[in-house]
């Protein structure tokens, strides 16, 4: 689509074989055949079928089925059911989490206006928007949702709110001028947006853009192009998959191989062996756990009202290293504030944010009541209070002085029955100012409020302290800079003046001679609660980062106010540096693009950053889907952006995002120690068989034996380790680096500790010989299970001594473990189920013996942690 923008209204009109008069029907009709209906493309959803289908594609999964076809042929019936559920749980669970339809361009479609007015053979007639074709002209008046990109032809006070697109907060005020040269989205005020709404005035426009022409279908094509890549857990458990399948394979044919060569045993016997070795090697229960570690981490995130759509997101917030943050809505609360007056030649402050009427001045508002008058009755907006929230019918601008005035006491709703409003000049963007007359006191007076410069030029006296006197050269350089200061904050500064009209005075003297009496300086402000929440990140290793369509200057200084800290660049300047090279430094960008958004995050993700996106309005969607995890607003955000996130922030409050940082923490964590635990206790299962083949020993566990063990440690006790609490330095340590291996600093866990299990156990097996096969195979098989359950307890925390971590803090911990020594007992001790699992009755010596034993374990584990840390 051509730069409209740029060119005079007739030669757009002459590019789009079109007049002022609109374009005849059949002609229209022809457009659209060519152009296409006027709405957003979609991309056919994935069907369920494929979705289930590709939760089989997991190499961990294959291994699975592929032991448990084995085991179908071994005529092991029991060991097919048992992975069998495994298999066919962990398929259901990931269909369940992933299917999800992809709605984001359905909440596109549904911002296209559902009519649109155009002219047509020379007449307005009302039309279907998807009928609306480039060189329609469009009629819009306020409250139209605009239909489509189009350029305007005539504007009477028109004013649209673009906030969804742009981020810009303010309502822009539309021209018909063409812009002389290229400029961002937010500064084309010649231009209507589809899906951007009319507040006030009216126009006529010419289309120039329908469906995925607009900007809004750019957006949706880059929604469409950005797939959603796969999560640091995810990644790793891939790889993690793959390395296990091959080495458990080549382990499983070398036992058989090597045992049916160097023993008498049965090669049925050894087959069964290397099954079971290969099914307590694979770690099943992974998939399962994690996925049972994530849904608890979302429900706990639930609650402190951050949503997750996508499961394997929860952790990944835990990782990331940047929050890239839309300011308007975000940062800050999307309602604008009068903070400062300059009146009676000082500066006032004024307390609280918001539209809520609650704050104070510094000064006593009695002496600038006239102030806050004529910003309440020159004012065509309205406050109410709704459900408690306090909501603006009209302009921002106008609603932050109904506040103020309310924040001075002033009855908003008496004033208007006090001092009723007779006539007014309208405010446009060549005036820059508005003037309203009332009556007070029966008299006649003009209030007028508009931009300082322009104001004061109007202006010969000055109001101070109930005087009038004469406005002097001087007095007025001292209001301009005044003016200036409050701008370089950010402020946005409007002038007040009032003049007593006589008998005589017409319109064409309203503003004449008028006596200026302050400036009122407002600003969105930023969030209460944000200022902490953000230093709370950057403690945690987080670095913020504020994107907005906003202005460099505002933008710089809601930086400032919430603790930002770094360079700003807006997003022409984003175009000419190498980002890639300079986005570490970087903390705000301004006035920025759809296209801007997804460069800052790609730029950040190829620097190594886990990127995590927050956002509510439909420019920040494709950046939400780039992004490693999108966060949008509940409240505020659009269809678009929530359909695009992976969380949802119910409250729209930022501090949420600490909150929900918390729990990834803790998820990855408790991830972290179900890898520990069942690795250490797979890689020991595996060592005392291996070890057993190369010493010449004997079996010294069956195969029923191992997958016993397997399936009474790998349970319960691994799912209560999913919800382990949030260790006490989680906050505290900066974010993991995304490349850094599951396996990073639980070493112990999986090098030292299987040794000194497998140790334990064939020593006992070779001692207890003596007194018999069955008697030394119980030994190592009950050996093999506490060396387990005690390890279990001990990897609540993998960084801390237990005792010092909370040793009874995880009470569902110790349940599992009791339960577990209770069933390895009851089997032990029962005659029916000693028969089943070849085992035999132990003394109290003998459980004393075992539980020593296994403690060793135990005790090296806790020690070493003693020693790391200090």
């Amino acid at each position: 689509m051509a730069d409209y923008y740029l060119l005079p209204e007739k030669e757009v009109l002459a590019k789009l074989q079109s007049s002022s008069q609109g374009l005849s029907s059949v002609e229209a009709q022809e457009r659209l055949k060519v152009y296409g209906p006027n709405h957003i493309r979609e991309i056919p959803p994935e069907s369920p079928f494929w979705i289930f289908v590709d939760q089989f594609k997991s190499p961990m999964m294959w291994i699975l089925i592929v032991a448990m076809l084995v085991a179908l042929v071994a005529r092991e019936f029991v060991d097919v059911g048992v992975i069998g559920v495994i298999v066919v749980l962990n398929a259901v669970l990931g269909f369940a989490q992933e299917y999800r339809a992809e709605r984001a361009i359905e909440a596109l479609k549904k911002m296209i206006s559902l009519k649109a007015v155009v002219l047509r053979d020379g007449a307005m007639k009302e039309v279907d928007a998807s009928d609306v074709v480039p060189g329609d002209i469009l009629v819009v008046n306020t409250g139209s949702k605009v239909a489509a990109d189009a350029r305007l032809l005539e504007a009477v006070n028109a004013k649209t709110q673009e906030a969804s697109l742009t981020g810009e907060s303010m309502p822009v005020r539309k021209a018909v001028e063409s812009i002389s040269k290229e400029v961002a989205i937010g500064d084309r005020h010649n231009m209507l947006f589809a899906g951007t709404l009319v507040i006030d005035g009216h126009a006529k426009a010419v289309v120039v853009g329908t469906g995925m022409q607009t900007e809004m279908g750019k957006i949706a094509a880059l929604i469409q192009e950005a797939a959603p890549s796969e999560t640091p857990l995810q990644q790793q458990l891939s790889r993690l998959s793959v390395n296990i399948g091959i080495g458990v394979v080549c382990l499983a044919v070398v036992i058989f191989v090597v045992g049916v060569l160097r023993t008498d045993q049965p090669a049925t016997v050894w087959l069964l062996t290397a099954i079971a070795l290969a099914v307590a090697a694979i770690p099943e229960g992974l998939p399962a756990v994690v996925t049972v570690g994530l849904s608890v981490g979302v429900q706990r995130m639930a609650r402190k009202n951050a949503l997750v759509r996508y499961l394997p997101s929860a952790e990944t917030l835990g990782a990331c290293t940047v929050i890239c943050s839309d300011k308007t809505g975000t940062l800050t609360k999307n309602e604008m504030t009068v903070r400062k007056l300059y009146v009676n030649r000082q500066v006032v402050e004024i307390a609280g944010v918001g539209y809520s009427p609650e704050g104070y001045f510094s000064k006593d508002a009695n002496e600038f009541e006239l102030l806050l008058r004529i910003g309440a009755l020159n004012n065509d907006s309205e406050l109410h209070l709704e459900n408690g929230l306090w909501q603006v019918v009209g302009d921002p601008t106008e609603a932050s002085l109904l506040v103020s005035a309310k924040k001075g006491k002033l009855d908003v709703e008496k004033l208007h029955d006090d001092f009723p409003r007779k006539d007014e000049l309208e405010f446009t963007s060549e005036r820059k100012r508005m003037t309203t007359v009332h009556v007070v006191k029966g008299k006649r007076v003009a209030y007028t409020k508009g931009a300082p410069d322009i104001l004061l030029d109007l202006c010969s006296k000055i109001l101070v302290n109930g005087r009038v006197e004469r406005l002097t050269r001087q007095e007025k350089s001292k209001i301009l800079a005044q003016n200036e200061a409050f701008a370089r904050n950010a402020l946005r500064v409007l002038g007040f003046a009032f003049k007593e009209l006589v008998s005589k005075d017409g319109k064409n003297s309203y503003e004449n001679d008028l006596v200026f009496v302050g400036l009122q300086a407002m600003i969105d402000p930023p969030r209460l609660e944000v200022k902490d929440a953000i230093a709370r990140c950057e403690s945690a290793g987080i670095k913020v980062v504020m994107i907005t369509g906003d202005h460099a200057v505002t933008a710089q200084a809601v930086a400032r106010e919430l603790g930002i800290e770094g360079k700003a660049v807006t997003g022409m300047e984003l175009d000419k540096i190498n980002l890639e090279q300079e986005v570490d430094g970087i903390a705000v960008y301004a006035r920025v693009n759809p296209e801007h958004k997804l460069k800052i995050v790609d730029a950040l993700k190829k620097r190594g950053h886990i990127v995590a996106m927050t956002g509510d309005g439909v420019n920040d969607a494709p950046a939400l889907k780039k992004a490693d995890i999108g966060i949008a607003m509940g409240l505020s955000g659009t269809d678009v952006a929530k359909e695009a996130s992976a969380m949802i922030l119910a409250d729209d409050n930022f501090t949420s995002i600490v909150r929900a940082v918390e729990e990834g923490r803790r998820i990855y964590d408790n991830i972290q120690k179900y890898v520990a635990y069942l690795f250490a206790g797979n890689i020991g299962e595996v060592l005392v068989i291996v070890g057993s083949v190369l010493l010449g020993m004997p079996l010294p566990l069956l195969a029923i034996q191992i997958l016993w063990v397997n399936l009474v440690t790998d349970g319960l006790p691994a799912l209560a380790l999913s919800v382990d609490p949030l260790e006490i330095d989680a906050m505290a340590r900066p974010p993991r680096h995304p490349r850094d291996s599951i396996f990073r600093g639980i070493g112990q866990y999986v090098t030292v500790y299987p040794l000194i299990l497998t140790i334990g156990t064939l020593w006992l097996f070779d001692y207890f010989q003596l007194q018999g096969m069955a008697k030394a195979q119980t030994i190592a098989f009950t050996s093999l299970v506490f060396f387990q359950l005690f390890q279990g307890v001990s990897v609540r925390s993998v960084r801390r001594s237990v005792f010092s971590a909370g040793l009874f803090a995880n009470r569902y911990l110790w349940l599992a473990v009791l339960s577990s020594a209770a069933l390895q007992v009851f089997i032990v001790s029962t005659p029916f189920l000693q028969g089943i699992f070849k085992v035999t009755s132990l003394s109290l010596v003998e459980w004393g013996v075992v539980v020593l034993f296994s403690l060793s374990g135990f005790a090296y584990l806790e020690v070493h942690k003693v020693f790391a840390r200090q």
